[in-house]
């Protein structure tokens, strides 16, 4: 039988260890229920998500189709997602007043379009819940007592006793950052590397077009995936969904190559080569006194046309009936597989996640336990689970907090 008292603790003040936290406490009001941030501040990659409005979830029905949005823990997420999907994050916030809305490529944002909306949802649920916060609490220690509850010990040797302990830290850019959870859980963690950037081209003539954007596919050089969707030139290289998507794809494969790669963008997203060369013959034959510039079905913004045509070797006044062979082979290279030299990345800080950490085979994703110690769960980024840019993050932070929760609840003797 469960004594009434309990005291539950969640190392981690983010979206995962809040959502934790606040669902133990709302299925166990009884209990005590302490959250255990380092910083100052609680919730702040939620504050500054998708441009300050919060990514909450992605619009999808299917768990096997949002699964493949995960680099890292697929199959891991198809299993947890079974318990806490995308309906119950929804159903979740409209219960406590905020209402969702879905945007055309599928992200979900509270209707206010502020991210304070989905701050404030949690700090109301925890002080409803008279859930303990400690700020500045940095964990030195962690250890299992003779009644597998668990010690912390923090920096300025402050002690707490949990009875049940969930860790939802979020992911640590260093190996070494995870030797402290090592030494007290026996867990393996996966080498952490960085994942959703964007890609620097030094020197590259290209970023001179900053500021367009335009759909595109994105590749890797020797990497068998691809990314489509909004791609954006900027001053320092390439940027936008398609590209953080693909840096997340490719995360540990440019990691190992020092972030020295060739990025292979098909401007032409519905085209490959083959297929635009036919069309192009199809057309100089139909419009052969027409403009190259002024092809009306390439769709492209007209400084990225402009570009690519002279990179092409292609004069502002071709016509396409003396366009000669080479150029317009030049021409169908430049628009479906243009090649960008790129060396270093840049952290996109609003979306930042790491790929990497608490080795999935060593937790249950029916019910976020470790399968090495007891009373002891993991919910969020600090486990080896990192998705693409559009919500899914946040979405794995839901789900795997509710279901560490309900564990806690239900399950802490």
């Amino acid at each position: 039988m469960k004594q009434s008292r309990k005291h539950i603790v969640v190392i981690g003040g983010g979206a995962a260890g809040f959502f934790c936290a606040v669902n133990v406490a709302r299925l166990q009001p009884d209990w005590q229920v302490t959250i255990l941030e380092k910083g100052s501040k609680v919730l702040q990659k939620v504050k500054v998500s998708g441009g300050g409005r919060c990514n909450v979830t992605h619009d999808c029905s299917s768990i096997s189709e949002m699964s493949k949005c995960y680099p890292r823990g697929e199959k891991f997420v198809k299993k947890l997602f079974r318990h806490f999907f995308v309906p119950n994050s929804i159903q979740w916030f409209a219960e406590r007043g905020v209402a969702l809305k879905v945007e055309k490529d599928g992200r979900m944002f509270p209707v206010t379009n502020d991210s304070q909306t989905i701050i404030e949802c949690l700090l109301k649920e925890a002080n409803q819940f008279r859930v303990e916060l400690l700020l500045n609490f940095s964990v030195k220690t962690l250890a299992q007592t003779e009644s597998s509850g668990w010690q912390i010990t923090a920096d300025n040797g402050r002690s707490i006793h949990a009875d049940a302990l969930c860790i939802a830290t979020g992911g640590f850019p260093k190996l070494e950052q995870f030797d402290w959870l090592q030494q007290a859980t026996g867990h393996t963690v996966v080498p952490p590397v960085p994942s959703l950037f964007t890609f620097n081209l030094p020197k590259h003539p290209i970023t001179k077009l900053m500021g367009v954007a335009t759909p595109a596919k994105v590749r890797i050089a020797g990497f068998k995936e691809e990314s489509e969707g909004p791609l954006l030139i900027t001053h320092w290289g390439l940027s936008g969904p398609a590209v953080l998507r693909m840096s997340a794809f490719a995360a540990r494969h440019l990691h190992d190559h020092e972030y020295k790669f060739t990025a292979l963008i098909n401007w032409l997203p519905d085209w490959n080569e083959t297929s635009l060369r036919e069309a192009i013959i199809q057309h100089r034959q139909a419009h052969g006194s027409q403009l190259v510039i002024n092809t009306p079905w390439f769709g492209l913004p007209a400084r990225l046309l402009e570009f690519l045509l002279q990179e092409a070797g292609i004069a502002p006044q071709q016509r396409w009936a003396d366009l000669p062979a080479t150029q317009q082979n030049a021409l169908v290279k430049k628009l479906c597989s243009y090649e960008c030299a790129a060396s270093g990345k840049t952290t996109f800080k609003d979306e930042f996640v790491t790929a990497g950490g608490i080795d999935t085979a060593e937790l249950s994703p029916d019910t976020m336990q470790s399968k090495k110690a007891s009373n002891l769960c993991f919910a969020g980024e600090i486990i080896n689970v990192d998705g693409i840019t559009g919500g899914y993050n946040f979405q794995h932070a839901w789900s795997s907090g509710f279901v560490a929760a309900k564990t806690i609840a239900e399950q802490t003797v």
